[in-house]
């Protein structure tokens, strides 16, 4: 199946929940590269590495974890769904959203504290991407950033060779970063936004993992 090895089998045959595949990407260590993760356009030092690379590498940022993520799901007869969110003048985002009993969860690899997995309890995926907003802020000044979020895409509409791909999978990221997105709010009432509080910044700045 899609040219993986016995022992990369062996890691997804046992991630056959959201849950466990969560505590998977946990325990991968971020990927700290240098710059960081640039939508739209690599530069020096970035990476988009694929599933094979991630685990031969042990290390993923948010798109890397779910990219893994989303082939853990479709490993285990699931739709690998994933969303990106768009922001002002921030980092952006990559969930990987599934459905449980009708309602909506998601598996997020983050650093941060805040923007994290969700269980299934969220009715429509608006609702599910509504719950990242208030955690969605720069550190330096509290100004929420969020902006908006894409239907659901299947990777699936990619084929398969990213799954094991060696290059950088700047195609796939291309592709979220230029997807539609629906807004999160009109312009006038995103203009007036109050400022997150101190404490909450405080809670944001908790990183799992040290550079």
């Amino acid at each position: 199946m899609w040219a993986l090895t016995k022992k990369e089998h062996s890691v997804f045959k046992k991630l056959n929940t959201p849950s466990k595949i969560q505590d998977f990407i946990n325990k991968i260590p971020n990927n700290f590269e240098e710059g960081g993760l640039s939508a739209g356009g690599a530069q020096a030092g970035e990476t988009c590495m694929s599933p094979r690379k991630v685990l031969r590498e042990k290390k993923a940022h948010c798109i890397e974890g779910a990219l893994f993520a989303g082939l853990a799901l479709w490993y285990h007869g699931k739709n690998p769904l994933v969303v990106h969110f768009a922001t002002d003048k921030d980092e952006d985002h990559v969930i990987v959203v599934f459905k449980e009993d009708g309602f909506w969860g998601a598996i997020s690899k983050s650093n941060h504290s805040l923007m994290r997995y969700r269980d299934p309890v969220y009715k429509t995926l608006r609702e599910l991407c509504m719950s990242y907003f208030n955690e969605y802020f720069m550190y330096e000044n509290g100004r929420k950033t969020l902006r908006g979020y894409t239907k659901p895409i299947n990777l699936k509409r990619f084929g398969t060779k990213w799954i094991t791909e060696e290059k950088d999978l700047w195609k796939i990221n291309d592709s979220l970063f230029d997807a539609p997105h629906f807004p999160i709010a009109p312009s006038k009432v995103l203009k007036k936004l109050r400022l997150v509080d101190p404490i909450e910044i405080g809670v944001g700045e908790i990183t799992e993992w040290k550079k």
